[in-house]
């Protein structure tokens, strides 16, 4: 849009900014030649200044938060849109904002007539606008950066402003005298490089950073010809580079890559208000050029159209969160001695990663380790492509974004390492001791008092039952070899024992019912079956090779199978109730022979003694 002497061409071009500004401010009326944005206005008056919010540090090449305008701006709680206004330095950026806000020098932000620069840093007005955009009260921010290219500066310190200006408004003035230079686009660099890297669609998704609105504003427009919206796409095309300069190709390809900021940018020209530049703040309206007063006031409709409440991953930001991202990427920019994009993108993306493998991390801790290889790697996989689906949808950057990716895969791999080696350790921890019980049921077994294969086997089965059940994860098929290598081996060891203790305990056992057939109950039928099975056992081994030749006998399979249906079946494990059950005998036998004399006391006198038949007779006689 160029200044041009036509009435009729003034009259369309106003007609086509106020149905513009009328469209995209939720129909709010702005009319030419009167302040679409005025101050709401603070009462206490406590906040009617501009405060620094960012401000070099003592060697002027990085920046610094001002405290105090963070803490004012961090009370809003409305959505925030922000209009800063960056361009070289002494080229009216601060009579703008003042313009914009209708605010004189005096009492808005402070406009110098020297050749250094007047502003440090970047400077916010105290009292945010409020603005209806789409039913939603905005509060918007108004912003003056430093100019570039000022004495005593580094390009480096300029590209820091640039950027965190870039980054952080929702409109973007960019403030040019007269034209568009080759050096005005270069300064472009930084800022479209993070262009590609915030606002541009990553695999199919919204950027994380809305983009700002650019306004391409030329001041002191005295030229005719073209429009200003023509001389700025046409000194964004690339031009031919013959010679191959290395400074035209750079500068070419931030021409191409200006294609992010296109659709959101505009063209827009301001003429020279008054020929006294020195003396404009002493000047008003009635003062100015008539066409700058017309134009300043379409400019402040147009700026309004374009407002919108700043959105950081699809949600508008209050004051908080304003300063919580202006903190966050003046911290991105100072790291290193020159930013880079990569630097940046890598330090927002350092919040996601770290929600990420927080994710991964909680989600992981559910599992109940030790678990077994298959189950662990399903596990893994749920967390993980959960974790990668939260850094999709919150991640930064189109291309060092992939850098990050990668970054949090590495990070993942070793969190997934070292859960890997905890599950092998417990895994192999819990077997080791389901292993080592088993082993000391095995020799307890080995030691039995009476021994009986059938509690043998019992113990086996409870055994291998148990480890099934306890031992779990990679380190079960390891310990199961060792384990069936020791029931093996403990098997082997029991049956060549089974049968020579258990041909003692016959032995020793027939004594025992002799001396007790013969004293204690004098059953002479049990004590000649005693001596019976006595001379058999003994003998056998003198009839026979060996007594190894016994066991393979069926009479002997038959007394084995005696032997362990009394020694250990579901009722009673004699091994175990052995002891308590003799001393219960011996308690009732005791018993038993003191009542009978209770019952039958010996007489007083000596009486003749009637002889009486043995027990052996009696037997006979009631057969």
């Amino acid at each position: 849009m160029g200044y041009n002497n036509s009435s009729r061409w003034w009259s369309v071009r106003a007609i086509l900014l106020i149905c513009l500004g009328v469209s995209l401010v939720g129909g709010r009326p702005f009319q030419s030649g009167q302040s679409s944005l005025q101050p709401d206005g603070d009462e206490s008056g406590e906040f009617h200044e501009a405060f620094p919010l960012v401000e070099p540090d003592a060697v002027h090449t990085k920046l610094t938060v001002a405290r105090r305008g963070l803490d004012v701006i961090s009370r809003i709680t409305n959505p925030v849109a922000v209009v800063a206004v960056i361009g070289p330095y002494r080229s009216g950026k601060s009579f703008l904002l003042n313009q914009l806000l209708s605010l004189s020098c005096n009492e808005g932000f402070g406009v110098g007539h020297m050749r250094d620069t007047n502003t440090r840093g970047i400077w916010g007005w105290g009292e945010p606008l409020e603005l209806e955009v789409d039913g939603t009260t905005t509060s918007v921010l108004f912003l003056d950066t430093e100019g570039f290219e000022s004495i005593g500066k580094s390009t480096v310190y300029d590209d820091r402003i640039f950027a965190l200006a870039a980054i952080m408004s929702s409109v973007l003035i960019y403030n040019l005298p007269e034209t568009v230079r080759e050096a005005d686009i270069g300064k472009l660099s930084f800022a479209v490089q993070l262009a590609e890297e915030f606002y541009g669609r990553v695999r199919g998704r919204e950027s994380a950073l809305q983009p700002a609105r650019l306004v391409w504003l030329i001041q002191r427009d005295f030229l005719e010809g073209k429009t200003v919206q023509q001389m700025v796409d046409q000194a964004l095309q690339p031009v031919p580079n013959i010679a191959g300069s290395r400074e035209i190709d750079e500068v070419n390809r931030i021409r191409l890559s200006l294609a992010v900021m296109a659709e959101n940018s505009t063209a827009f020209s301001l003429p020279q208000p008054h020929l006294a530049r020195t003396k404009l703040c002493n000047l008003n309206d009635t003062d100015f050029d008539s066409k700058y007063v017309h134009q300043r006031n379409l400019l402040k409709s147009v700026i309004a159209s374009m407002i919108s409440p700043k959105q950081v991953q699809g949600k508008p930001m209050n004051g908080k969160d304003f300063v919580a991202l202006l903190e966050q990427v003046l911290d991105a920019l100072n790291q290193g001695e020159i930013p880079t994009a990569g630097s940046v993108v890598d330090s927002f993306n350092r919040g996601v990663l770290d929600r990420c493998v927080e994710l991964y991390e909680s989600l992981m801790s559910k599992v109940k380790l030790p678990v077994p290889d298959a189950e662990f790697d399903s596990f893994h996989k749920t967390a993980i492509n959960a974790a990668m689906l939260h850094f999709e949808k919150n991640r930064f950057g189109r291309h060092h974004g992939d850098r990050a990716q990668d970054a949090l895969t590495t990070e993942l791999d070793k969190i997934y390492g070292s859960l890997l080696l905890r599950n092998q350790y417990l895994s192999s921890k819990r077997c080791e001791d389901t292993y080592n019980k088993c082993e000391e049921l095995m020799d307890k077994l080995q030691t039995l008092k009476l021994p009986s294969m059938a509690k043998f086997e019992a113990g086996v089965a409870a055994c291998n039952r148990s480890y099934g059940a306890s031992c779990l994860g990679p380190s079960k098929a390891q310990l199961r070899q060792r384990l069936d290598k020791m029931w093996a081996r403990s098997r082997s060891q029991f049956l060549n024992d089974y049968n020579r203790r258990l041909f003692n305990w016959l032995v020793g056992f027939s004594l025992v019912m002799v001396v007790v057939g013969r004293f204690f109950i004098k059953f002479y039928p049990l004590e000649i079956a005693a001596w019976a099975l006595f001379i058999f056992l003994e003998s056998y081994m003198h009839l026979f090779w060996s007594a190894e030749s016994l066991y393979y006998n069926p009479t002997w399979q038959l007394v084995i199978g005696v032997w362990e249906a009394i020694v250990y079946n579901p009722v009673l494990d004699l091994d175990r109730w052995a002891v308590p059950l003799a001393w219960v005998s011996v308690a009732a036998f005791i018993f038993c022979r003191y009542r009978r004399r209770s019952k039958h006391p010996p007489p007083l006198l000596p009486s003749q003694e009637i002889s009486r038949p043995s027990r052996f007779r009696r037997l006979l006689r009631q057969t």
